[in-house]
């Protein structure tokens, strides 16, 4: 590593090489994204699982040679996959590559926010906001944990999304009774507490997900449990729309017609969702009793918990490792490897602070190759280079034993790369850590390091050894300043497109 080659600019400039309208040569996936994209321009309310078949199919393996598939068969009994920047990283497509090597994929927290994007054999791509990732896999068991809030509209679109493309999802999907209840209203509320923020908008996806986590929290929410007990549901469903009535004058969910309608509605959901409801602390206790093998599917990621985010701009679960025991009903002694999932490059989407963001043709190019736009919201996303400085705090924070480095294909026409690689105070005082003062991080200048780029399309290469030298020089470099070793390197959007280290 040439060390002259750091610098220190508070606004990187770099040379890219020229960036043509023709981006075949970069993604193979581009017109699928675009066509995806397209279709949430005409109609922005996105279906709970979407496909697309993409121009070419993707092959049916994973690609594992010997080596990739002794580090995938050496995680333990239950490990997890998290994100390790500001979510959108491709934690599906890692969990969706490791899925025949377990037997149950669960999710711990979060709601139809997520939007994790994987493919069949037969290259068809499925857009999962609720289900895990593992249901692809023949002979699993998903579970939707009790950290989860439920939007059963959403999910019943998901599931029948799945079945009519021959996923089948009976006896393999298993709901916590402990699980809250997200209904359309909470949607309502989202929305109108944006509204009311006016510029200091959080700039959430408006899935209701932050107004159910606040009916959890002051403890008048509803738990699938509650659909066994219609006696008493309405009373707690009223209880619930006044409330909100009372907080938002604009509120349109009230009154004895709706309330009677609402109730009408979720009968025939508590009649159609009985069969996937379970114990689900019960399930997987005994699980792993069993020594069956769990993958624990995060969504969103470290830098957007509500704790150790950058908060307020954050999610309103814990989307860290603690999540997994306290969404799932699982002790902290069995959860074993994490992986932590982290893009070669940057993005976020929506509100808040974004250290290393680049703005002008570096950023637009990102986010064009990259097609970096929200799988919710289709909202472009805010790109830059890779903060070294919050990877390694979400490493601190979760305890990654490794990293998946995904993205690398997209980094083919640029010259030189940049690293975000120190925090540096206006009286030239270092940030040992990511500061949790959203002021402070306004006034910090990042320092760059400069790496030579490769040029050339890697997305053909199976092997690590076959990559370009600067790429492999730019892998190792995030290793050495995180302190992870990275073991997975994603570098196109077909199952097999990964590189094992």
């Amino acid at each position: 590593m040439n060390m002259s080659a750091l610098t220190f600019n508070s606004t990187p400039m770099i040379t890219t090489a020229t960036a043509t309208d023709d981006r075949s040569r970069i993604l193979g996936y581009n017109e699928t994204h675009s066509c995806s994209r397209l279709s949430r321009k005409k109609n922005p309310s996105i279906m709970a699982c979407s496909t697309t078949k993409p121009l070419a199919p993707v092959v049916d393996h994973h690609g594992v040679n010997e080596s990739g598939l002794s580090r995938i068969e050496s995680l333990s009994q239950v490990s997890g996959v998290l994100g390790c920047q500001w979510g959108d990283e491709g934690k599906g497509k890692l969990v969706d590559m490791l899925a025949r090597h377990f037997d149950i994929f669960a999710r711990c927290q979060g709601g139809a926010n997520a939007g994790h994007t994987i493919y069949n054999s037969e290259g068809k791509k499925f857009l999962l906001h609720l289900v895990p990732s593992g249901i692809l896999n023949e002979g699993t068991t998903c579970v939707i944990g009790n950290g989860v809030v439920v939007h059963l509209p959403g999910l019943f679109k998901e599931i029948d999304c799945l079945e009519s493309n021959g996923v089948s999802c009976q006896g393999r999907i298993l709901v916590s009774d402990r699980a809250h209840l997200l209904f359309d209203f909470h949607k309502e509320i989202d929305s109108l507490r944006e509204a009311e923020l006016a510029k200091s908008f959080i700039g959430t996806t408006k899935r209701g997900i932050g107004p159910c986590y606040s009916s959890k929290v002051i403890r008048n929410g509803i738990r699938v449990s509650d659909l066994r007990h219609m006696d008493t549901f309405s009373q707690k469903l009223d209880l619930l729309l006044s409330d909100a009535a009372a907080r938002f004058p604009d509120f349109k969910y009230g009154g004895p017609d709706m309330l009677k309608e609402e109730v009408e509605r979720y009968k025939k959901f508590a009649e159609r969702l009985e069969p996937f409801v379970t114990d689900t602390v019960h399930f997987m206790n005994d699980a792993i009793s069993q020594k069956k093998k769990i993958l624990v599917e995060g969504s969103q990621a470290t830098m957007l918990d509500i704790d150790f985010g950058t908060y307020p701009f954050v999610t309103s679960s814990s989307s860290v490792a603690g999540g997994i025991c306290t969404g799932l009903g699982i002790a902290p002694r069995v959860v074993g490897d994490l992986v932590g999932v982290v893009k070669a490059y940057t993005t976020r989407v929506g509100s808040g602070p974004f250290p290393t963001e680049i703005t002008g043709k570096v950023g637009d190019f990102l986010r064009s190759a990259g097609q970096e736009f929200g799988n919710i919201t289709g909202r472009p996303r805010r790109c830059g280079w890779l903060d070294i400085v919050a990877v390694r705090y979400c490493c601190q924070i979760n305890g990654f034993a490794s990293l998946n480095l995904s993205k690398l294909d997209l980094l083919l026409d640029l010259s030189k790369i940049q690293l975000g690689v120190t925090y540096r105070l206006p009286d030239g005082s270092i940030l040992n850590s990511f500061p949790s003062d959203l002021h402070l991080l306004e006034q910090i200048k990042v320092e760059y390091e400069v790496l030579p780029g490769w040029q050339s399309d890697i997305s053909s290469i199976r092997k690590y050894s076959d990559l370009p030298k600067a790429a492999r020089e730019y892998v190792e470099r995030i290793e050495e300043l995180v302190g992870v070793p990275i073991h997975y390197i994603g570098i196109g959007p077909g199952r097999d497109a990964f590189l094992y280290k």
